[in-house]
């Protein structure tokens, strides 16, 4: 760098992909080999409780490789884009500080696109609101409330899943509060992704038929480690219910209907299965409009040594 030149952004990688594809591995294999310091994205592994169901590394793992940001909420309490954000950024900081390469991996897309390209300033919850909006959907159904979505802010009605009732809420909240659509306060946000010099990889099945069955294999490896009595625990506290974030997460919401005796257990596995596949279907989708994603393949022979080259070139152009 010559005289009175600015030094290069800070690089940072980000290993993200759909649920399933092996991103937790891979970060660790990276993690033996170079100094990074592991920062989940994962909206479920933030509670604490919710292990098995969230395929959380185990705390073996955990005290040889610590990860940012898992176990840093109670499952009655909510954890916003807005906080990640926050916490990240701090995360981030900190890792450079040291000299280490910060290394961003899970599959909540929501949380990297805030990371990259901000989030709006928008208004706090409101609690009588969204009580309102909640009553509105138990009497129309959520499909209704989606569909009001589509008249007031077609553009992130075509984001939001008919069947993402947290968001298609809160996107129904900051319009009711504010008389603008949620896609208009996004719109003039700024994110990091100026500051860093980013690395982003997606790990992107080819074969989509094998990884729906890999899903499926690797639910019933949750149910036979303790998954249901996992749920039960949590069924069991009086502060818990199906209207938090934590309860409706993927697998904890159709086990909280069986322990509730409004289905059995193989239908509760078989809608968590097909819930799983459809998160995956909304990932690939999303990673795939990304132009500026590194994409490998998880299944490839290759992979693991093209991720470590990858990485490791970065680590070098600090």
């Amino acid at each position: 760098m010559r005289a009175g030149e600015s030094p290069p952004p800070a690089p940072v990688l980000v290993l993200t992909g759909p649920t399933g594809t092996g991103k937790s591995d891979y970060a660790l294999a990276l993690a033996e080999r170079l100094p990074v310091d592991l920062i989940s994205v994962d909206s479920a592994q933030v509670f604490c409780g919710m292990d098995i169901g969230t395929a959380k590394p185990s705390l073996a793992v955990r005290a040889r490789h610590p990860h940012h940001l898992i176990d840093i909420r109670d499952p009655a309490q909510s954890y916003s884009a807005g906080e990640f954000v926050r916490d990240a950024r701090a995360a981030i900081a900190a890792s450079h500080a040291e000299g280490r390469l910060p290394l961003l991996v899970g599959g909540t897309m929501l949380y990297l696109r805030a990371l990259l390209h901000g989030i709006a300033p928008l208004p706090q919850a409101s609690p009588s609101l969204r009580a309102e909006l909640e009553a509105r959907a138990a009497r129309d159904g959520w499909d209704a409330l989606h569909a009001q979505l589509a008249r007031v802010d077609p553009l992130t009605a075509a984001r939001v899943h008919v069947r993402d009732p947290q968001r298609i809420q809160r996107a129904l909240e900051v319009y009711e509060l504010t008389g603008r659509p949620i896609s208009d306060w996004q719109r003039a946000t700024r994110g990091t992704q100026q500051d860093y010099r980013w690395l982003r990889i997606a790990l992107l099945p080819a074969d989509r038929r094998a990884h729906r069955a890999r899903l499926a294999t690797r639910f019933a490896s949750m149910i036979g480690a303790g998954l249901v009595e996992e749920v039960r625990q949590l069924h069991a506290r009086a502060d818990l219910g199906p209207q938090l974030p934590s309860v409706r997460s993927i697998g904890y919401r159709q086990l909280w209907e069986y322990l509730e005796g409004r289905m059995e257990l193989d239908q509760a596995c078989a809608k968590a299965i097909e819930a799983t596949c459809q998160l995956a279907k909304r990932q690939l989708t999303w990673l795939k409009a990304d132009t500026e994603l590194k994409r490998l393949d998880p299944d490839e022979s290759c992979t693991a040594e093209t991720l470590l080259n990858l990485a490791e070139e970065l680590v070098a152009s600090r």
